[in-house]
């Protein structure tokens, strides 16, 4: 069975939804990369439509940050401390945008998609 983006077939009273087609290729679901804070920097390609790449961050430990100032640095992230999506991605030392990670040079806030982006770009906090 394929993840679709398509709505539920069933309705709110628990009705069905009657489809006037089958899913199409470009409806399909992709699985969460789920980018874990490992040592060696792991990467996945997909193929999307029209033949492009998209790569996905699937392990790092390494940070992209700017200051108020706008230098960038690179960071090693030490852990995850928060994360406001999820609560239970931080005991397993996932990466997502919005979370909280602790790096060498202080706190930091993550503002790319690890899993969309392939890479880890924060601001300090």
């Amino acid at each position: 069975m394929a993840r679709s983006q398509q709505r539920s077939q069933r309705k709110s009273s628990g009705g069905r939804y009657h489809y006037q087609r089958t899913k199409r290729k470009y409806e399909l679901a992709g699985y969460p990369a789920n980018t874990k804070l490992a040592e060696v920097r792991k990467v996945r390609s997909k193929r999307t439509i029209g033949g492009s790449r998209k790569l996905s961050l699937l392990e790092t430990a390494q940070i992209n940050l700017t200051d108020k100032k706008g230098k960038a640095i690179a960071a090693k992230i030490l852990n995850v401390v928060e994360n406001p999506a999820n609560h239970h991605l931080v005991r397993r030392n996932i990466i997502t945008k919005g979370s909280i990670v602790e790096t060498d040079k202080g706190r930091a806030r993550v503002t790319s998609r690890p899993g969309q982006e392939a890479a880890v770009n924060g601001v300090l906090v």
